[in-house]
This record gives C-alpha cells, structure tokens and sequence, in this order.
C-alpha cells in the first residue's frame, strides 16, 4: 500500500499544519509548470495530489492510519489547537492564527466574523502576525470567501496585498496567474455593479501599477475609458482607449467605444 506518508517526506506524528506545509513545499518543487512538464514531474504531483487528499483530510487521513498501522499517539490526550485558540480572544496573533484555522477547516463564516470584528478596530493588520506564506494563503481563501458573498471591495483588497507581497517575496510564483484573473474579474466588471465610479478607477489605476500581464492591463485601460466615458470626460476616455490600444491592439469588446468617441476619424 502507498505510504502517504512517505510522499509527503512527513512523519506519520506530523500536525495538520505540518501535513499541509509539507504538501505545499513539495509541490512547488515538482511542479509540472517549472519542470518542463516532464513525465516524471507529472506522476510525482499526482502522487503528492493522492496524499494530501488522504492526509489532508482529518476522517481520511484516521481512516488510512487505521487500515496501514500507523499510530499518532492515541493513548495522549488530543490537544484541541482550536479551542486553544478561542480561548485567546485578547491575542491578535491567537486570533490570526485562528483565522487561518477556519478557514482551512470549513468554518468560513467563523473565520470572516474574527476578521471583520479585528478590521473594525481599525488599526489590525493579518499580515503582521502570520508568516509570509500563510499570510497569502489565509489573504487568498479570505478574498474567495468575500467574492462569494458579493463584497468585492474586501475581495480587491486582499488580492491587491497578495500582489504586494509577491513581489516583495516570490511564493505563489504559478498561482499567481488567477491571482490576476480573479483581480482583473472583480475589479472590471464586479466592483462597477456595487461600488462608485471614483473607487472603482482608484482600483483600476491601482492594479496597472503592478505590472500586470499586457492583456489585463490592456483590459483594465479600457475599462478606465469606459467609466470616463460614463461620466462625461470624453477626452480622458480618449487618452486611456488610446493605452489600451498600444498595449493590445487586438483588444476585444472596443468597437462601440471607439465610434462613441469617434476614435476611427482622429487616429
């Protein structure tokens, strides 16, 4: 039988944090993406994939250290890290930490209300209290949460410090394109449904700072132009369909923008 265990390079002691730091570790070494998709490189994350299914799931993972013998202390009282946690309710980084936990754990609506209620203080930073690494991963499951509940602001926001810290640090490095993605969705065409026009450009102008890949920044510009459009500024909707352009000129969806502004007779 397949040792899970051994996949991961883990002992079979290993904490859930440990299980999943490990999966993460591995697979981006082996990833197919920066191995030239070799067939070895293929097989390997098929197997990484197998043992974390297994591992990373508490019932599974019993279960298969039922079935192969492995014992993980039984005879020791479990330590409940979550209620060690909640007990903590003073502690910024207890409560961080218990953030993450919730949300790796399917309690997203107990991890979004510690959250909002530590934002509400209105001087609480996540990333001050959890590692580079978690910090992304908790800032990424967060922003999926909020776009699922249609706040997509919150969601801009925590794909924006992604972004930030990637740059900083690289640790997403292949996920990072539906990072982009997911940005360049909420920003054009979720935020204009609830947000006002001068946010949504403060976000806008925001996102092409970062370098984003030419057709998302192509995207964005002309996302710029439409909403200038809107509110009456012709000449600056102009200027910015003109950037879109020059950065993909075969950029979709463009063609009633350009006769609304007469773009074919002045260029």
């Amino acid at each position: 039988m397949t040792n899970h265990y051994s996949i991961l390079r883990i002992s079979p002691e290993a904490t859930a944090e440990e299980v999943r730091s490990a999966y993460r570790k591995q697979v981006k070494a082996v990833h197919p993406d920066l191995n030239q998709g070799t067939a070895e490189s293929v097989e390997r994350m098929k197997r990484l994939v197998s043992a974390w299914e297994v591992l990373g799931d508490p019932l599974l993972r019993q279960e298969y250290d039922r079935r192969c013998g492995f014992r993980r202390g039984e005879d020791r009282p479990e330590f409940d890290y979550a209620s060690f946690l909640r007990s903590r309710g003073n502690d910024r980084e207890s409560q961080a930490k218990l953030v993450f936990y919730d949300l790796l754990h399917d309690n997203p609506e107990e991890a979004l209300h510690i959250y909002d209620s530590l934002r509400a203080t209105g001087d609480f930073e996540l990333y001050r209290y959890l590692g580079q690494e978690d910090f992304m991963d908790c800032a990424f499951l967060l922003a999926e949460e909020y776009e699922a509940r249609s706040e997509f602001l919150r969601a801009f926001e925590l794909y924006a410090a992604i972004i930030r810290f990637e740059k900083r640090r690289p640790y997403f490095r292949h996920f990072m394109a539906e990072v982009y993605d997911r940005l360049r969705v909420v920003v054009c065409f979720r935020m204009p449904e609830s947000e006002d026009t001068q946010t949504v450009l403060g976000a806008l102008f925001q996102a092409i700072q970062w370098d984003l890949p030419r057709k998302d920044a192509a995207f964005c510009y002309r996302k710029i132009a439409e909403l200038y459009l809107e509110k009456g500024d012709r000449r600056s909707a102009f200027r910015y369909l003109q950037r879109a352009l020059l950065m993909d000129n075969r950029l979709a969806g463009v063609k009633k923008l350009q006769q609304e502004l007469g773009y074919f007779r002045t260029v």
